[in-house]
């Protein structure tokens, strides 16, 4: 079930230590859930009908656009974030891409504008003093991990400021370029960059941190976020055709490439949530939970470090209604995946009364979730009745 417990609340929305403040934005997950619900309930009577690979493909991305318009009603119906302090709360911003407004530049590091109580200080265009925030920690360790990466990784050639992120699509080995870490003299090109745009959409720069040495996370090419995310719902679609034990690593995978393919220039990260839960959730036969800072992991770490999120261990080992049954001597599993442990039994009955049919006549073991049990051609039916539907 899709709760508000799919939804922790990202520490970089916790900037101050009003206790009203903050149970306005921790409210925020009651209206994920309620979005990822909807979706989720869509997306489940449409798989019904068993429509085919590229229909599943397409309601995905209907789904995701339908999604991004949620965010941006929401932004219309809103104030803005309670309780942080910054430019101006503009919804056309949740509705403008990538493309047309341009990289979106996200700061990493030490970011004195998130400590509550500091003060501005032009000579260094930076904020000094104030207390740390879950949020000020959280972009201290993020500035860290990324410097960490260029130790580990490089640089792009000839260019010894930026690391590029390549993110390789599983199921079919293609490889996009995602988006890139810049320090140094490439960060404070784009922090100017930045004050740029800002001050030619009329708005007052003299507060803007662009001073100190940051790590700035710049987005994906429009043109290469708009292949992840056609990757990732193209991945997720072959998910559904595929074993129920394959569908995390393919899940987390396209986590991944959503979070690289940002669409908009604000409400992009929320957006992803809510689709990534709504379609986990039929997918994985249980609601995930989003790490709060799944978007920075995939932004910062690299697609093998940010894959696995301790969150993901919360779903079960094997989803429920995972059904297979196995010839003694064989190592091959048979079997499949249906929506209950109750359609599990049914399914398992069916094939095996359709194998015994055939005078195959060994032994079997039949697994469903924690219950295993052993049958012959003789005993299968006794056996098997008491799980089936309506019977004791």
């Amino acid at each position: 079930m899709i709760t508000s417990e799919c939804f922790p609340t990202p520490h970089l929305a916790l900037r101050t230590s009003d206790p009203a403040a903050l149970a306005r934005v921790q409210g925020f997950a009651v209206l994920q859930a309620e979005c990822a619900q909807r979706l989720r309930a869509r997306l489940a009577a449409a798989l019904r009908a068993d429509p085919g690979h590229r229909a599943v493909r397409m309601l995905l991305r209907r789904l995701y656009r339908d999604a991004l318009q949620w965010r941006y009603d929401l932004a219309v119906a809103s104030a803005g974030l309670p309780g942080t302090r910054g430019l101006a709360h503009d919804p056309e911003r949740f509705r403008t891409t990538l493309s047309a407004g341009g990289a979106n530049f996200d700061r990493l590091g030490a970011i004195g504008f998130l400590r509550e109580g500091s003060v501005w200080d032009p000579v260094s265009r930076t904020y000094r003093g104030g207390q740390d925030t879950p949020a000020s920690v959280l972009m201290r360790h993020y500035g860290a991990a990324a410097q960490a990466r260029f130790a580990t990784e490089g640089c792009d050639p000839g260019r010894p400021d930026v690391l590029s992120t390549t993110v390789t699509v599983p199921h079919t080995g293609v490889r996009i370029r995602g988006n890139r870490l810049v320090r140094g003299a490439a960060a404070r090109e784009v922090a100017a960059q930045l004050v740029q745009r800002i001050r030619a959409r009329g708005l007052d720069t003299s507060g803007i941190e662009s001073g100190g040495d940051p790590v700035y996370a710049v987005t994906a090419d429009p043109r290469d976020a708009a292949r992840l995310r056609a990757a990732a719902f193209d991945l997720l679609a072959t998910a559904f055709t595929r074993p129920p034990q394959e569908r995390m690593w393919m899940w987390q995978h396209a986590r991944f490439a959503l979070f690289q393919g940002l669409a908009m220039k604000k409400g992009s990260d929320a957006t992803t949530r809510v689709f990534l839960v709504a379609v986990g959730a039929v997918l994985l036969a249980a609601a995930p939970v989003i790490e709060h800072d799944a978007d920075l992991r995939c932004m910062v770490l690299g697609q093998d470090a940010a894959l696995d999120m301790p969150a993901d261990r919360l779903l079960p080992a094997e989803p429920v209604g995972v059904w297979r049954w196995r010839v003694e001597g064989e190592t091959y599993d048979h079997g499949g995946f249906r929506g209950s442990e109750q359609a599990a039994w049914d399914a398992a009955y069916q094939a095996v009364r359709h194998r015994y049919r055939r005078r195959l006549y060994e032994p079997l073991w039949i697994t469903v979730g924690a219950t295993e049990v052993t049958v012959t051609e003789h005993d299968f039916a006794a056996v098997m009745t008491p799980h089936l539907h309506n019977q004791g």
